[in-house]
């Protein structure tokens, strides 16, 4: 906390009991009332029959990494590497969601022709990297996405060195509106099939891990409602 915030907050403290004794040298020093007070109710716990469960309901994909192979770069310096490489990385190691007969992101893996080093942005299906420190290392991480064609979804990924070599500490597969990198945390917003209303989630790097988590998952009203034509493809987390 910065000296100027400090003395902001102890100027606040202070206040109230300095206006306590001036105010007191023009009453007779009663007691006043502050007005009623909230009455405290503790938590109830439904079903305390149920018994505990042994697995999560849904798998949200926490705390799931993947070393890229054969993806370096000289001195661990993560603006050096190459996000199309990367993204044909991830196409080599899946060929069961990108290659093999009935994949659902064969679109992703026929548009990647595009991303030669003419680097055709219409058709090539990865986007721009994003750089910062979000494990709190002193290091950029890189934020990477790609359209998952033939649909309208979108890849959200985070890499960082991990002794040495090129670690995804984060994936998330939606259909996406909006990304933000917030502090140190990566925010993703996707549409709802509710006008007026979006999911928000939110990731967080967790040192013990060694991933970045999900710490929020939030279904939050943007407006007044507006009717689109036709349904939007829902969130792929689970709800």
């Amino acid at each position: 906390m910065n000296p100027s915030r400090t003395s902001r907050v102890i100027l606040a403290a202070l206040v109230p009991g300095l206006l306590s004794l001036t105010s007191g040298c023009g009453d007779a020093g009663g007691l006043r009332g502050a007005g009623p007070t909230a009455i405290a109710v503790s938590p109830a716990r439904l079903w305390p029959e149920l018994p505990a469960a042994s697995s999560p309901a849904w798998d949200y994909g926490e705390a799931e990494t993947e070393t890229v192979k054969g993806v370096t770069a000289p001195g661990d310096d993560i603006h050096m590497i190459d996000p199309v490489a990367v993204v044909r990385a991830e196409i080599a190691a899946h060929p069961d969601m990108y290659t093999a007969d009935n994949s659902p992101y064969a679109g992703t893996a026929g548009g990647m022709a595009a991303c030669g080093r003419t680097r055709d942005t219409g058709a090539c299906p990865v986007l721009k990297a994003y750089y910062r420190d979000l494990t709190g290392d002193g290091r950029d991480e890189m934020t990477l996405g790609f359209r998952l064609l033939p649909g309208n979804g979108t890849a959200v990924r985070v890499y960082t060195f991990q002794r040495h070599r090129l670690v995804q500490i984060m994936a998330n597969d939606d259909a996406v509106t909006a990304v933000e990198l917030a502090g140190r945390a990566v925010i993703i917003r996707s549409p709802s099939q509710i006008p007026g209303y979006e999911y928000r989630t939110q990731w967080t790097w967790d040192a013990d891990q060694k991933a970045m988590l999900l710490t929020r998952d939030e279904f939050l009203r943007t407006g007044k409602p507006q009717r689109t034509p036709g349904p939007a493809t829902p969130s792929a987390s689970a709800r």
